[in-house]
């Protein structure tokens, strides 16, 4: 119940908001740890991260411009693989700023990287690595980025996200059946 009133939250702020930045620009929303968010060990759950960061990411749309855009289309975002290190909890109450950034792309995939900190540090860093999709298929790099009217340079991809991206192809290589 507490994600749908945040996602309710969410869906008002992107209502108002009249500022918008660069694609490439980090993109910060801030969140507090509400009890319900919280495990028996005192602290945000791990199954939370993941869904503030879902929250993020489509903050993060909205701001970059894509938001209407995206649903105009009725193209619908897929996490393909996520990466996440847990630092340092976040404890009930706590308030905390989740930090979304495209880092870069290939030929498939967008990646984003996202962290959680506050006053006390970093408390998480995380890689989402995705797509968009319609009921045509997969939406190319190449129409995302005219969409979003992106003309730059294509960013080079940080070496974690290029070491990532190393490790999930050789999941899927020695995974095939033989």
């Amino acid at each position: 119940m507490n994600l749908y009133i945040r996602l309710l939250l969410l869906f008002f702020k992107i209502k108002r908001n009249k500022q918008y930045q660069n694609l490439l620009d980090t993109i910060d929303i801030d969140y507090k740890a509400l009890p319900t968010d919280c495990d028996i060990n005192l602290h945000l759950t791990n199954s939370r991260y993941l869904a503030m960061m879902d929250l993020s990411r489509t903050w993060m749309t909205e701001r970059v411009g894509l938001l209407k855009q995206i649903m105009k289309r009725r193209w619908f975002p897929i996490v393909n693989a996520t990466a996440i290190t847990y630092i340092r909890d976040i404890k009930p109450m706590q308030r905390y700023t989740i930090s979304t950034k495209l880092v870069g792309w290939d030929h498939k995939y967008f990646y984003i990287e996202q962290k959680f900190h506050s006053e006390r540090g970093l408390h998480a860093i995380a890689y989402v690595r995705g797509v968009f999709k319609s009921k045509k298929g997969i939406i190319s790099i190449e129409e995302m980025l005219e969409v979003a009217g992106f003309d730059g340079q294509t960013p080079i991809l940080p070496s974690e996200v290029m070491h990532w991206k190393e490790m999930l192809e050789q999941k899927k290589l020695s995974n095939l059946p033989r």
